[in-house]
């Protein structure tokens, strides 16, 4: 973070300093939540959670290093005490950000923000000292503390947005005023939540109406080919930049294929100019991500060539997302096991077809481990049973079903699309999954490992990469 007296910040946060002997004493490292991050010159953020009250770790993490605590009491350390905790850290980052002079760029949709935010900070470390959210860190408490680690050298803030429900999004941009706005697509993610995609536009169209006019340096980054997204160009008073596979996009993509180990290569179009792309992810759904990432480095000055160079080196940055490992046998897995919905695992199934060619070449099958979407509500049902058939349909050689209901109604699909015999099957946890894989995996075989974060089917993944064909599922 910028350097803060603590003065400054109990004025910024509207709290009350306790057990301060000097507050011109300044913050000078991070701002933190978890005690065990905490190094000299930190702000240890206090939240009361439900099994963990970050108070009781005021004294330690001061003798760690820590200059005070922003808590909701006195804890008898150094300490800002405040009414509500979350919302001092949101103004925190509000402060901060207005004091720096990066660009601030935040982005949201259903599926593939994370990868997404990835290939976007990949390509900005190229033109500057660039900032931007771990992980999926995209919530209330992550984002501001995110954004409160920039520094006086950052040049570009890269922020992914989250959100549950209608004014979600229009809270984060009030913490952090992006300047520019993306918006990747609209799909089911959260459907159960929202009540539907029109409700899931809304509260992500809310970026958009965040951003100052295109006279003021505004611009909305918006999908072409989502009809979703591209009427929100009615709700900013922004520049707009279409990015897509449609002629009409500002930032195309033309000749798309995919290498025979499945990674897209494709001609990089924009207004400046074209170049060729090869990229290191996998799956022909990251073809939509990477343009999204060239229009928002087009918007900010760099050219065809030094974007197409950018995304032909950028990798994955966050985990289980379509993670590529090869075994020392030849057999691969795919830990895509991060989160799922429709739209993320049509692609990931894509994926797989894709780089079945190649393993078919060596002998080797494709299989699907699949396990439950969460939080489609109504449409549950509909959706796992269009996932079990589009496995039929990609021709993956076996789909391993893992879990309760929901897992039943994938493996139905699977059964009613024309999956006869052994080619569908349904088990009851992680565990089984692994004894099964363990039991007739070979050399060449492809495994995807893809379900909600709930599910915590990266276990299956792990034991079979940890321990390979011995592995066990770890305890969670």
């Amino acid at each position: 973070m910028i350097a803060l007296s603590l003065a400054e910040i109990a004025a910024v946060v509207g709290g009350q300093t306790y057990d301060i002997p000097d507050p011109s004493v300044q913050v000078t490292g991070q701002v933190v939540r978890d005690s065990r991050e905490v190094e000299p010159g930190s702000l240890f953020v206090a939240f009361a959670g439900e099994h963990v009250d970050g108070h009781d770790f005021a004294a330690a993490v001061v003798e760690a290093g820590a200059v005070a605590v922003l808590a909701s009491r006195p804890v008898g350390v150094p300490a800002v005490v405040v009414d509500d905790v979350q919302r001092a850290l949101g103004a925190l980052a509000r402060h901060v950000v207005q004091k720096l002079g990066a660009t601030l760029v935040a982005l949201t949709g259903s599926a593939g923000k994370t990868s997404t935010k990835d290939l976007i900070a990949q390509v900005l470390r190229h033109k500057g000292p660039t900032v931007f959210t771990p992980g999926s860190f995209n919530n209330e408490i992550g984002l501001p503390l995110t954004a409160l680690s920039a520094t006086e050298e950052t040049r570009f803030l890269v922020l992914e947005m989250g959100a549950r429900g209608v004014g979600h999004i229009r809270y984060l941009t009030d913490l952090t005023p992006p300047r520019i706005g993306l918006v990747i697509n609209v799909g089911t993610a959260h459907i159960g939540e929202f009540g539907g995609r029109e409700q899931i536009a809304q509260a992500k169209g809310e970026l958009v109406e965040a951003l100052p006019s295109e006279a003021d340096g505004g611009a909305a980054i918006l999908n072409a080919d989502d009809p979703l997204v591209r009427a929100m160009a009615a709700r900013t008073k922004a520049k707009v930049i279409f990015f897509g596979e449609s002629g009409e996009a500002d930032v195309r993509a033309e000749n798309v294929r995919l290498t025979d180990r499945g990674q897209p290569a494709f001609r990089l179009h924009t207004p400046s100019g074209a170049s060729d792309v090869t990229m290191r992810l996998y799956g022909e759904h990251h073809v939509s991500n990477a343009l999204a990432a060239a229009a928002v480095a087009h918007e900010l000055g760099m050219s065809a060539d030094e974007i197409a160079t950018a995304l032909s080196e950028a990798g994955s940055l966050s985990r289980w997302r379509m993670e590529v490992t090869e075994r020392p046998d030849g057999v691969t897995i795919v830990n895509d096991a991060y989160n799922a919905n429709p739209e993320s695992m049509r692609a990931a199934l894509r994926a797989l077809a894709a780089m079945g060619t190649a393993s078919r070449a060596k002998g080797g099958r494709t299989w699907a481990v699949l396990g439950k979407m969460a939080e489609l509500g109504d449409e549950a049902l509909a959706e796992h049973d269009a996932v079990g058939r589009l496995a039929v349909r990609l021709n993956v050689g076996k789909l391993v079903a893992v879990g309760g209901r929901e897992a039943s109604w994938l493996q139905l699909g699977a059964y009613n699309e024309g999956s006869w015999g052994e080619e569908s099957v349904h088990v009851s946890d992680a565990q089984a999954a692994v004894d099964l894989l363990r039991s007739e995996l070979r050399p060449g075989d492809v495994v995807l490992v893809k379900a909600s974060r709930s599910v915590g089917l990266e276990r299956v993944a792990q034991a079979l990469l940890v321990g390979g064909v011995e592995g066990e599922v770890a305890a969670r």
